[in-house]
């Protein structure tokens, strides 16, 4: 069991007493350079001003030193600093949130000049009273048992003289008085900071429009890998099997699989490197270093067509016009959309023969329109496996690019047909 402290407080709020305490010294300790540099003007400026004696004008200039150290949080890394302090000394609940970052706008500035302020106060009172009642309370606490001239000396009230008894306990209530002070003055730093030091608006909108980024860039490497790789092993599946079931009676067309094979992994590896060159894109960019392979296009299609023509399905491709000329971000998008259609068909329909049409529209800005579809065999083939995440990600491509997509049986034939305007990408 816990053993609690002197007059019943557990360790843990004892030493988060200290810890609030050690806070306002140091925000204390803040403030003297401007302590100081306030009584020196009051000293060289109001005649008779005398801020080392008095202490009206110690107030004085402790009143007039706190809106000169406020302009000093207007300074963006005060903020961490300060968030620092306070998570470490304040005893905050784990739920509080503070920015880490520094103050980049004038409300997040404005806000830690609050609390700089607030921090500096309170401080700067608790560290005054700290230097004095203590040593006064000491005196208090022996004057009964001295004859007590220093307490005439140092013009404390006449009620001593008379009933010195008290001094013990006026001394007790001086201490107390200073512990009511540090406890309070630590409650409200730590009710303020997370108000004042935690993110602005500004912040938590740019914190998630990271987030957001982040996400979009993992999904989107999903996307390139799922399609890219996804694509070269269910050919290379087909190729492998149609190669051992006539391994015995036609080796001549198992070494035109495994040549087919090898053509696919050699194919897949290139497009494996593209993708990975996603990670380190923004790095090297930033370090000049050399850009990562780049990712393939529509002109690129004839082999796409023929890795999977030689996994025994046959594609007989539409193309009206020229693919080389489109505009590289829905080439690229047009090329992983036609990759993965081929990757469903060899693994939901098999080898059954594919129509591809590719056309470019002219209605209005213009789109590029893709049309695949394939017979399916039995019933059974409606209904698809493996969670789908290929046709989503062809929605997201299309998505992406303000497209549209479709798909769905149409009679006797499964149909995909995506859509991408051209004059945004243009």
């Amino acid at each position: 069991m816990r053993r609690a402290a002197p007059g019943g407080v557990t360790p843990v709020r004892w030493r988060r007493a200290r810890l609030r305490w050690v806070h306002l010294v140091l925000g204390g300790a803040l403030l003297m350079p401007y302590y100081l540099l306030t009584g020196a003007v009051l000293v060289a400026v109001v005649p008779g001003a005398r801020p080392l004696e008095s202490l009206w004008w110690q107030l004085a200039a402790y009143a007039l030193a706190v809106p000169l150290a406020v302009p000093t949080a207007l300074f963006p890394l005060v903020r961490p600093l300060e968030a620092t302090a306070a998570r470490s000394l304040c005893g905050l609940p784990a739920s509080a949130e503070l920015a880490p970052g520094p103050a980049t706008s004038w409300d997040a500035r404005s806000r830690t000049a609050v609390w700089y302020g607030l921090h500096l106060a309170l401080g700067g009172l608790v560290s005054g009273m700290t230097l004095a009642l203590p040593p006064a309370a000491a005196l208090l606490v022996a004057l009964p048992f001295t004859d007590g001239s220093y307490a005439r000396g140092l013009g404390w009230p006449a009620l001593f003289d008379g009933a010195r008894a008290l001094a013990p306990a006026a001394g007790v209530l001086l201490l107390a008085a200073l512990a009511a002070v540090a406890a309070g003055a630590g409650a409200l730093l730590t009710r303020c900071a997370p108000v004042l030091l935690g993110p602005t608006p500004a912040d938590r909108l740019a914190a998630a429009e990271e987030r957001a980024a982040r996400l979009a860039s993992r999904n989107r490497l999903a996307r390139e890998l799922h399609d890219s790789v996804g694509h070269a092993l269910s050919a290379v599946t087909l190729q492998a099997s149609a190669a051992r079931k006539v391994l015995d009676t036609d080796p001549e067309f198992a070494r035109q699989a495994l040549a087919a094979i090898e053509e696919t992994t050699r194919g897949a590896v290139g497009e494996l490197d593209s993708v990975l060159g996603l990670l380190r894109e923004g790095e090297e960019a930033a370090a000049g270093g050399s850009r990562p392979a780049p990712a393939p296009t529509l002109a690129d299609l004839d082999g796409l067509l023929a890795r999977t023509r030689a996994a025994g399905v046959a594609v007989h491709l539409t193309a009206p016009g020229p693919l080389d000329r489109l505009p590289p971000v829905v080439s690229r998008e047009a090329y992983r959309i036609v990759q993965e259609g081929l990757s469903n068909v060899l693994r939901h329909a098999g080898r059954v023969p594919v129509h591809l049409l590719i056309t470019e529209r002219a209605d209005g800005e213009g789109e590029l329109e893709i049309v695949m579809d394939n017979p399916v065999r039995g019933a059974a083939r409606w209904r698809r496996t493996g969670g789908g995440r290929g046709l989503r990600g062809i929605a997201e491509r299309a998505a992406l690019l303000r497209g549209s997509c479709a798909w769905g049986p149409a009679g006797d034939r499964w149909r995909l047909t995506v859509r991408l305007p051209l004059g945004t990408a243009r």
